[in-house]
């Protein structure tokens, strides 16, 4: 498998008052195509902020993030915005569903935004649904589901416009535990069957054992990178 990100000598920068604030300091990693990669932290730890570099959501201070053989810390924003429509679909803690749209049409949301026709959004957010086992709740609306349900539809829909990398942030923090790991379970199906590259930042180390690599950040360091098998799928 080849490296589909490459980060090399990151560091972010921010001042406050007189000082200046090291968020990452010299980060350096790769991850494969079709690998699930968890980058784990404790809160401050630096995560986030090389999770929104990998995005293109920040700009680094110095440093290289080359993803699918691009600098994306060379883009300017409205190539960052073709590049992340072309290329990432993102899944979010709180969800980030639309409330005035049902499961479906909050699914097929990226796809409007790429002007594809109207029956072929349906006809792969449908897709999309059945794939999360949610092709009944269809027409539900996000205060109709309960929280897996929610984080459920939002995989769905990063994966609609068929994205080679997922970002994934907190992704099961607003979940029990039970639902945390149906969809840990989930995330790692999507990755070992359809191939898909999947980063997810994380606190949580039991969460981080779903991946096939754990990169552990302190104080903006990757303090250990280690490869690991993939955690039996029940």
């Amino acid at each position: 498998m080849k490296n589909i990100i490459c980060v090399n000598n990151l560091y972010k920068l921010y001042r406050v008052g007189d000082t200046a604030v090291r968020a990452l300091d010299g980060v350096s990693f790769t991850v494969r195509e079709g690998e699930f990669c968890a980058i784990v932290g404790t809160s401050g730890s630096g995560k986030s902020t090389l999770l929104n570099m990998l995005a293109g959501l920040e700009r680094p201070t110095k440093g290289e993030v080359i993803i699918n053989g691009h600098h994306i810390e060379k883009m300017n924003e409205s190539e960052l915005v073709s590049f992340r429509g072309n290329n990432v679909g993102f899944i979010f803690q709180s969800f980030h569903l639309l409330p005035a749209l049902n499961a479906l049409e909050n699914v097929a949301l990226p796809l409007s935004f790429r002007g594809e026709e109207r029956g072929l959004r349906k006809k792969k957010a449908e897709k999309m649904l059945r794939m999360v086992s949610l092709e009944k709740q269809k027409n539900h609306m996000p205060n109709q589901m309960s929280g897996g349900q929610q984080q459920r539809v939002s995989i769905a829909r990063a994966l609609v416009s068929d994205p080679r990398i997922i970002f994934a942030d907190e992704p099961t923090g607003n979940l029990d535990s039970r639902t945390s790991e149906d969809v840990m379970r989930l995330m790692q199906k999507i990755v070992s069957e359809q191939g898909r590259t999947l980063v997810m930042v994380t606190h949580d180390m039991n969460e981080a054992e779903y991946a096939d690599r754990i990169i552990r950040v302190i104080d903006g360091k990757i303090v250990e990178n280690k490869e690991k098998r993939r955690k039996q799928e029940i």
